[in-house]
């Protein structure tokens, strides 16, 4: 297994999101969560609860070193497949988790009884993960965390694993980003300076964003570790300045 980075990745599960019944709500909160921790959001995916396709993306990302979270599926109903896509990918049978049954049978009594349980139907190699609001876990397999779809359980619940599980890979130096207007200017020609720009600060990620509204206007941003950001900074505000191109720092 690939050594895990700070990089995170997001599984969105739900037919509801792809046909628009439902809006994702998740990925803006987990940003926040990353970025308080001096960590970065790799990439989304968002797929149907159809297990063809569940398989298919928990196989190719299990060969990834990214931390994975994965939103919903993990309740009783047909239409709920995570937890058996998950075993399966993995290589894992499902299997009665006693200490989810334990959770599960004081959360609901009786009630847990003949379907709730089925909730406690877990990968037979997985970590559970706390649920504060019903008690009923989520659950860990390598370094996928599979969680349910409501924000009000899951937020909480991705907050614990990074600060139980990851907290070593936090940084307290998160990075910073610093954002410029550029006017009378064509993104065309500010190519060579870019190349320039990465090959001396190679610590630094760039972006470029011609406006689709203005004409010759760019908005350009760098963004890494501070002291990494504020050198490559002054050096591109005087590259502007020696090409006579307006730049107008951006506030935050």
């Amino acid at each position: 297994m690939k050594a895990v980075s700070n990089r995170v990745g997001l599984i969105l599960i739900g037919d509801e999101l792809l046909s628009g019944q439902r809006q994702d709500k998740h990925m803006a909160s987990v940003i926040a969560m990353l970025k308080a921790r001096g960590m970065t959001l790799a990439w989304v995916r968002m797929v149907a609860d159809e297990r063809e396709m569940l398989l298919s993306t928990f196989h190719e990302t299990q060969k990834t070193n990214e931390i994975v979270f994965s939103f919903g599926g993990i309740g009783a109903t047909p239409d709920d497949l995570t937890r058996q896509c998950a075993a399966e990918a993995f290589g894992f049978k499902l299997y009665r988790h006693p200490q989810a049954v334990a959770l599960i049978e004081r959360q609901f009594g009786e009630r847990a009884y003949p379907q709730r349980i089925r909730m406690a139907e877990l990968p037979d190699n997985c970590t559970l993960i706390p649920n504060p609001i019903n008690k009923v876990p989520g659950f860990k397999v390598a370094h996928h965390h599979f969680v349910p779809g409501f924000p009000n359980m899951a937020w909480p619940m991705i907050e614990w694993v990074l600060d139980t599980h990851y907290r070593h890979l936090q940084s307290p130096n998160p990075d910073i980003e610093q954002r410029w207007e550029l006017s009378n200017v064509l993104e065309s020609d500010l190519i060579p300076m870019m190349e320039q720009l990465l090959e001396t600060f190679p610590a630094v990620r760039l972006s470029s964003l011609p406006s689709t509204e203005r004409s010759r206007v760019i908005d350009f941003g760098l963004k890494g570790q501070p002291e990494a950001v504020n050198d490559a900074g002054q050096w591109f505000e005087l590259q502007m300045q020696a090409q006579a191109i307006s730049c107008q720092r951006q506030a935050g």
